[in-house]
């Protein structure tokens, strides 16, 4: 089953911790609506733009993408 990554990105200078605060709501989510996600993250891509991301399974994507309104996605590799 394919997998995607859903995408939040923050730019400036405080882009590290507000992704980082974001993925706390993230983590929040998926505990409330008691869903089986067990990926999300925070990556800081420069100085001035990091992502936080949750993976979720191609077929529950849509309604999860709707309540969260990710700014992109991307098909996920572990790798």
């Amino acid at each position: 089953m394919r997998k995607l990554k859903l995408i939040w990105d923050f730019h400036g200078p405080h882009a590290e911790k507000t992704a980082a605060h974001h993925n706390i709501h993230l983590k929040d989510y998926i505990k409330l609506e008691n869903l089986d996600i067990s990926i999300t993250g925070v990556s800081n891509l420069s100085e001035m733009h990091s992502i936080a991301f949750l993976v979720v399974n191609e077929s529950e994507m849509k309604p999860i993408r709707d309540a969260l309104k990710p700014h992109r996605g991307q098909v996920y590799s572990e790798s």
